[in-house]
């Protein structure tokens, strides 16, 4: 019988005291860890004497082809995601891995350990801009068609959707955000308050607003370390805080 076991793990924004103490048990209680080396570095006072495996963005199915290796070896596996590894994190590559393999379902064990999100984060750190509903898109097109995330845009926006952008601009991808922009214009006041939060919680953490007329990637930073929420039609600004009211009251 196969005693190893996989934990997929949310290591939150970054900052120690977001760790769920959960994340902590299931890290300390692994034999060895895998994840992108930046996530590794986040916890590395906690593996002293464990076994690390470092990799690189782009290299996800590796990592989780890894990971199920060392499980099914019979040890105790830890794959670190940022945030929650859930949302827009290790969880879907790992299952994948496994649904490939024939997993049965019970061996290796599999636990889910949920972290802080970036839109957690981001939200915190804001104001209250999700209070009435929301959703995430990730605007890399790496591995979803840009057309396909282009509905996704133009759904929620026409919704009237507070949206959360992960993955919003990267050294290669310039364009995305722009247009994300422009199709939200089409449906939104060009003063529709926008939150950029770069590195939450992080020793580098900056915290911006701007509005939806002026959102530009280049002038403002925004890289793949930031999360950026577009605020809907009853979104404000107050005192610099970011302000979604918790129903569709009349303001003023």
């Amino acid at each position: 019988m196969n005693t190893g076991k996989l934990y997929l793990v949310g290591l939150g924004p970054g900052d120690a005291g977001h760790l769920t103490p959960a994340a902590a048990a299931a890290i300390a209680d692994s034999d060895e860890l895998v994840g992108y080396h930046y996530y590794i570095e986040q916890v590395a006072g906690d593996v002293a004497g464990k076994v690390s495996h470092a990799m690189e963005l782009g290299q996800e199915l590796e990592r989780a082809a890894l990971a199920v290796d060392i499980a099914y070896s019979g040890k105790t596996v830890a794959v670190v995601s940022s945030g929650d590894a859930g949302i827009y994190g290790m969880a879907g590559p790992v299952f994948r891995v496994l649904t490939d393999r024939q997993w049965d379902g019970e061996y290796p064990a599999v636990e889910t350990v949920p972290g802080v999100s970036a839109l957690q984060s981001a939200a915190a750190l804001l104001g209250s801009p999700l209070m009435q509903d929301f959703c995430a898109i990730s605007l890399s097109n790496l591995l979803t068609p840009w057309e396909q995330i282009r509905r996704r845009l133009e759904a929620a926006a026409a919704g009237d959707f507070v949206t959360v952008l992960y993955n919003p601009r990267s050294r290669r991808r310039v364009s995305q955000l722009q247009e994300a922009r422009e199709i939200y214009l089409e449906h939104r006041s060009s003063d529709t308050p926008v939150g950029i939060v770069r590195h939450a919680f992080r020793p580098e953490q900056a915290v911006s607003l701007a509005d939806l007329g002026g959102l530009d990637g280049e002038r403002l930073g925004v890289d793949m370390f930031t999360t950026v929420v577009i605020g809907n039609s009853n979104t404000y600004v107050h005192n610099g805080r970011m302000v979604t009211p918790r129903g569709y009251e009349v303001k003023g």
